[in-house]
């Protein structure tokens, strides 16, 4: 395993999707009397963009819960990498390469930009509390090489000009844009976006749209993405499932998608109405 020392500088990775990375098999979720997934399948393939999508309510939040370790489900199996995950918490599944954003910004608003992306990188620190609070040459050595990961991902993002910059002041869409830099900080196997464009202007989302398909063309990182825009899911996504009510109504490329009259009458309420 590579450490922050002895890592290579962030490389473009060749687009190709491949095998499956993560499994869901018939995931089912309660809250006291209230079911918010109810026996879902689908799987991730490597280096795929992979949407989920449904009406409010649908169950998309619980589902990247359960992939990241916040819920555990009553029924069903997770599998990653081809190994079934049991009970996991949330650092050990950043541990193994998930990293995610949340639909309500979670950032240190006093904290600068730059220090923001910083705690991204806390997983991949070694050096222990004492060398930490004596500063000794392994722990300036690692924050040297922790620091040069962060300005690569700033770079990146091209927030060079607000790195100094509280979070706090920032307007909405640099504070998303910030958000993601400090989940790609983690370098993560597995990216979650939990509505990254919500609340944004169209030229926003147009930027948020390009930096997520560079992330997935130039450093291969496969990507779960929940987000509202249909024209956005259906222009930037490999394959799509969707989700109204808990229950899986769909599943398959934009197109098959489009054209599936289930998604069509959920989105429409007509199967609500019935």
């Amino acid at each position: 395993m590579s450490t922050p020392d002895s890592a290579p500088p962030l490389e473009s990775a060749r687009r190709t999707i491949g095998p499956v990375l993560l499994e869901m098999s018939n995931i089912s979720l309660s809250f006291g009397g209230v079911r918010a997934l109810t026996n879902i399948s689908f799987d991730v393939r490597t280096h795929e963009i992979r949407a989920i999508i449904g009406p409010n309510g649908a169950g998309k939040s619980s589902m990247l819960n359960v992939i990241n370790g916040v819920y555990t489900p009553q029924a069903g199996r997770v599998t990653l990498h081809g190994v079934e995950r049991r009970r996991m918490r949330p650092h050990e599944a950043a541990a193994q390469g998930i990293a995610r954003t949340f639909q309500n910004i979670a950032l240190f608003k006093g904290m600068t930009v730059l220090d923001n992306i910083m705690t991204g990188r806390n997983t991949k620190m070694r050096t222990n509390l004492l060398q930490n609070a004596l500063y000794l040459g392994a722990c300036r050595r690692e924050e040297l090489a922790n620091r040069q990961r962060v300005e690569e991902v700033i770079d990146f993002l091209e927030i060079q000009h607000i790195r100094k910059t509280p979070v706090g002041r920032l307007p909405y869409g640099l504070q998303k844009r910030v958000e993601l830099g400090r989940a790609l900080a983690a370098e993560p196997v597995l990216l979650l976006l939990d509505e990254p464009m919500a609340g944004m202007n169209v030229e926003e989302k147009q930027d948020m749209c390009r930096f997520i398909l560079d992330v997935n063309e130039q450093f291969g990182t496969t990507i779960v993405l929940i987000e509202h825009d249909m024209g956005v899911v259906m222009d930037i996504s490999d394959r799509v499932v969707v989700l109204d009510y808990g229950k899986k109504i769909g599943d398959g490329s934009p197109d098959q998608i489009r054209s599936s009259q289930d998604v069509i009458d959920a989105y429409l309420g007509v199967a609500h109405a019935n």
